[in-house]
């Protein structure tokens, strides 16, 4: 899954943030996109957000943004 997540990028630690996505998908990518993180993993929003907020994010269920899949099944045989 993908989201669009609205966190104060200027308080954010981006290396912590990082390391608490792969502790729960090591193959989890993130990165900055505007004002916002984009995330890819294998989370649903409750553990996205519990993971965020555990790595010092001040966040509610309304700052994260599910983005439709862009899978084309490829990988999948």
């Amino acid at each position: 899954m993908e989201f669009n997540v609205t966190v104060d990028l200027g308080h954010a630690d981006l290396q912590r943030i990082d390391e608490a996505l792969r502790d729960v998908d090591p193959a989890a990518l993130v990165d900055t996109d505007g004002d916002a993180l984009r995330v890819a993993g294998a989370f649903d929003i409750v553990t996205l957000l519990t993971t965020l907020r555990g790595a010092g994010c001040e966040l509610t269920a309304h700052d994260i943004q599910r983005l439709p899949s862009v899978c084309c099944g490829g990988c999948s045989g």
